[in-house]
C-alpha cells in the first residue's frame, strides 16, 4: 500500500512537471517584474501555479525551447521604472512597454544584455534622460521605437551601426542637436527615420543624400539649410515630411521619384523658387503641401497637381494658377 502511495505521488509530480512548459528561471524573473510593479491587475494572469507559456498574457514562449521570447505590456495602470530584471530574460526577441504614462526613469541599462532582441518599443511612456548609446550593441535589432517620451540630449551617432534596423522612431521627444552625419552611412538596411516633434537643429547632413530612404519624417524641428539632397528620381522614397522647420533652398530644380512618392510635405519653411514641372510626372502622389513658403510662378498643369485644393499652395510669395488665382 505504501509503495503504491509513493508511486502515485511520484507520478503526480512527474505529471505536474511535464505540464509546466515555462522555463523556471524565466518564470522567476517574470514574477520579480510583477512584484516590482506591485502585483498590478494588468498582470493578474501571471499566477505562480500556472504555466507562463500557456496561461499568462503579455508573454510568448519559443515553441521549441519554451524560453520567453516576447514581453509585451500595453495600456494599463502601471507605475515606476522599467525593472532591471527585464535584462534577465536572455532569449527575449521582443520587448514592449507602450501607452503606460506612469512609467518613468531612463531607458533601462539592463536592456543592453538582451543580445537576441529584434524589437524594442518603449513608447507613450514618460521616460527621461538620453537615447542610450548601448542600443547600438543590440546587433539583431530591426525595430526601435522610443517615441512619445521626454527624452533629451542628442541622437547618438552609433545608431547607424545597427546593421539590421528597418525603422527608427525617436519622434515626440525633446531631443536637441544635429541629425548625425552617420545616418548617411547605414551599413546594410536603410531604415525609415521618424525624428519629428523634437528640437533638432542645424543642416540635414549631405550624407543622407546617399541613402535610399522609404520614409522620412523630420517635421516640427529647427532644421536649416538645404534638403534637396533627399530628392532623386532614382530613389524609392514614398513619404517625405520636412514641414515646420527653417529650411531654405531653391525648389525649382528638384527632381522627385516618379513611381514611388505618395506624400510630400514641405509646409512652413523658407523654400523659394518655383514648383518643378517634373512633379506633374509623379504618378501616385496622394498628398502635397508646399504652403507657407516663398515660392513663386505658375503651378504646373497636369498630373496630380490640380487635384489638391488651394490650401496645398497658399501663403507663398507669388504662386499662381489653378487651384489658386490665375496668373496675371
Amino acid at each position: 500500500m505504501r509503495t503504491l502511495l509513493v508511486s502515485l505521488v511520484i507520478s503526480s509530480l512527474i505529471s505536474i512537471s511535464l505540464s509546466e512548459l515555462c522555463n523556471p528561471q524565466d518564470k522567476t524573473v517574470l514574477l520579480q517584474i510583477k512584484q516590482h510593479f506591485g502585483n498590478p491587475y494588468l498582470l493578474a494572469s501571471w499566477k505562480p501555479d500556472a504555466d507562463c507559456c500557456t496561461s499568462w498574457y503579455q508573454v510568448e514562449c519559443d515553441s521549441t525551447s519554451n524560453r520567453i521570447i516576447s514581453l509585451t505590456i500595453f495600456s494599463g495602470n502601471l507605475s515606476g521604472q522599467i525593472p532591471a530584471a527585464v535584462g534577465d530574460l536572455p532569449f527575449l526577441e521582443t520587448l514592449v512597454f507602450r501607452k503606460l504614462t506612469d512609467i518613468t526613469g531612463p531607458v533601462q541599462p539592463a536592456i543592453a544584455k538582451l543580445k537576441h532582441l529584434k524589437t524594442l518599443r518603449l513608447s507613450w511612456l514618460n521616460l527621461t534622460g538620453s537615447v542610450p548609446d548601448f542600443i547600438s550593441e543590440l546587433k539583431n535589432l530591426t525595430f526601435l521605437d522610443l517615441s512619445f517620451n521626454t527624452l533629451s540630449g542628442s541622437i547618438p551617432s552609433s545608431l547607424a551601426l545597427l546593421r539590421n534596423i528597418n525603422a527608427i522612431h525617436l519622434d515626440r521627444n525633446k531631443l536637441t542637436g544635429a541629425i548625425p552625419e552617420s545616418f548617411g552611412n547605414f551599413p546594410s538596411n536603410v531604415p525609415d527615420l521618424y525624428l519629428s516633434h523634437n528640437q533638432l537643429s542645424g543642416p540635414i547632413p549631405t550624407s543622407l543624400g546617399k541613402m535610399n530612404f522609404d520614409r522620412i519624417d523630420f517635421s516640427r524641428n529647427k532644421l536649416q539649410g538645404d534638403a534637396s539632397m533627399l530628392f532623386s528620381p532614382n530613389k524609392t522614397t514614398q513619404i517625405i515630411d520636412l514641414s515646420r522647420n527653417l529650411l531654405e533652398f531653391n525648389l525649382s530644380h528638384s527632381v522627385f521619384p516618379t513611381d514611388s512618392l505618395i506624400s510630400l510635405d514641405l509646409n512652413h519653411n523658407k523654400i523659394y523658387g518655383s514648383i518643378p514641372t517634373q512633379l506633374t510626372q509623379v504618378n501616385n502622389l496622394q498628398f502635397l503641401n508646399v504652403s507657407y513658403n516663398r515660392l513663386c510662378g505658375q503651378i504646373p498643369e497636369g498630373g496630380k497637381l490640380q487635384t489638391f485644393d488651394y490650401s496645398t499652395y497658399f501663403h507663398n510669395r507669388c504662386l499662381c494658377g489653378a487651384p489658386l488665382d490665375s496668373c496675371k
